[in-house]
């Protein structure tokens, strides 16, 4: 199996064009749309989930909560590594998708099961499916583009508002589901949440089999690389690797894996810069450039991730809830904040880039990525004065800082993410391009776990409370800030590495 699926860059088909753009972008659109919805519905539930069934409400169960947490986002994105592998040496991506769609569905059922090991072992299902779903739709959308086509970023944000409408849909319905649908107790109402991302993962499924043959070649395996055997192996990979993260779960534990997810950046990494320096001189440059913004990448998550633990546990605990009519916001519905700032504030976003591009002071992918990190930060800062200045009586917080924080932090990720993707595709040696979008997903998954761990030292061993919360955020604020300015400050030299990419 040492072949791979293409030997050189497949010439883009001369696709109809929808909106602007090649009509399989908006197929692929849909697809990730629903992903984006089973996974979101899962991310905001899961650690509470954890607390309210498996500890009985007990707040001393959050910071075990937020390491699992923390563990299973880190390994949806560093599963996504070999899924990007399997793509570009194995079976390709359309089958990778199909695969992977197939496995995150079966595990989303299975963790509706109330015993605990049924529970992990359908989170590693999932984890394993992601990985090879999550990377090889990206750079699917990048090769419906031609190497000079300026609408490439473009498509990549069109791409990026599928993920966020899906997100912002999940905890929006899901969340109604786990606070009104029964009188039920709540775990089992989280149950329920469980049980519509599966319905998610299958329609996603479904829309990209039945969408497929729109994409012509893109993401076929070559011919010498198309035989059903392959796939046999993949699938017996699968049944091997759902054990093994299984066992990752359970046993290594938060702390255990970020050794092996640090030693699996470096490995990454060397395949990376081995490629490029079978290229050239500007080739290397460029792979270098990439692993220091994966680098910075890793911070602005680590903190970003707190959305699905402390986040959580703050809104859940120490924030005034209470509306209109004796209403209650949700829990959930916090999470949708970022998604609708999203959709709201990407078009800006995207409209101020284009006025400056057109007189030439667009800033650089590392003065975006700089911007990202202080906008993040900036966040924190409205959580710090609430809990240093605006605590009642009754131990809880207004409304509006919660929610004003992540509308900051959704700023920074408008800064950032959607241009990280496409920076790979750009960036990548043609032949590991799968490799290097799962070695962007890897430092998305390193910072995950960081979060995870970084969340369980804020709760503790007797759970969150107002002064712990406002140590581990003023923490956050100061880190991220130093670390943007800094960014900010060698941005020049890192664009001189990028060999006029932008």
């Amino acid at each position: 199996m040492s072949d791979t699926t293409t030997s050189a860059p497949s010439p883009v088909p001369d696709y109809p064009q929808m909106l602007g753009h090649p009509r399989p972008l908006w197929m692929l659109f849909m697809t990730e749309f629903w992903e984006r919805f089973a996974f979101y519905s899962v991310s905001w539930a899961l650690a509470l989930y954890i607390v309210a069934h498996f500890f009985h409400g007990d707040p001393a169960g959050e910071a075990w909560a937020s390491k699992i947490y923390g563990a299973y986002t880190a390994l949806i994105y560093a599963t996504s590594i070999f899924g990007g592998y399997v793509a570009d040496k194995i079976i390709g991506y359309q089958r990778s998708i199909l695969l992977g769609a197939l496995v995150m569905a079966a595990g989303l059922f299975v963790v509706m099961l109330p015993s605990k090991s049924l529970f992990l072992f359908g989170l590693a299902m999932v984890i394993v499916g992601n990985g090879l779903f999550k990377p090889n739709i990206s750079t699917m959308v990048g090769q419906l583009y031609g190497p000079k086509d300026d609408r490439r970023d473009r498509g990549f944000i069109l791409f990026y508002m599928g993920i966020n409408g899906g997100a912002l849909l999940a905890p929006l319905l899901t969340g109604w589901l786990a606070s009104y649908f029964t009188d039920t107790p709540m775990q089992q109402n989280y149950r329920l949440v469980f049980g519509a991302a599966g319905v998610g993962m299958v329609l996603s499924l479904f829309w990209f089999w039945f969408g497929r043959r729109g994409l012509g070649g893109v993401g076929r395996p070559a011919p010498e690389a198309a035989s059903r055997m392959r796939v046999v192996w993949v699938l017996l990979g699968i049944l091997a690797a759902v054990p093994l993260i299984y066992l990752l779960l359970a046993f290594v534990g938060a702390n255990g894996l970020q050794w092996l997810l640090g030693l699996l950046f470096v490995g990454v990494a060397a395949m990376l810069i081995v490629e490029a320096m079978r290229h050239d001189r500007v080739q290397l440059h460029r792979v270098l450039a990439m692993l220091i913004i994966f680098a910075f990448n890793i911070l602005f998550w680590m903190f970003y991730f707190q959305l699905g633990t402390s986040f959580n546990f703050l809104a859940a605990n120490m924030v005034d809830r209470r509306m209109f009519g004796g209403w209650e916001f949700p829990i959930g519905w916090f999470q949708s904040v970022s998604p609708l700032a999203i959709i709201v504030l990407a078009p800006l976003v995207t409209q101020v880039w284009s006025f400056l591009a057109r007189r030439h002071k667009e800033p650089s992918i590392p003065r975006k990525f700089g911007l990202g990190l202080v906008f993040n930060g900036l966040g924190f800062t409205a959580l710090m004065y609430a809990l240093s200045r605006l605590v009642d009586s009754h131990g809880l917080i207004p409304f509006w800082p919660l929610t004003l924080c992540y509308v900051l932090q959704t700023v920074g990720e408008l800064c950032l993410s959607p241009i990280g993707l496409s920076m790979v595709t750009k960036l990548a040696p043609p032949r590991l391009t799968g490799v290097a979008m799962g070695g962007w997903f890897l430092s998305l998954a390193v910072g995950g776990n960081l979060s995870g761990l970084l969340a369980g030292r804020i709760s503790g061993d007797s759970g969150m409370t107002a002064a712990s919360a406002l140590s581990g955020f003023t923490f956050s604020f100061w880190l991220l800030a130093g670390a943007g300015v800094f960014l900010l400050l060698i941005s020049p030299l890192i664009n001189r590495l990028m060999h006029g990419v932008r």
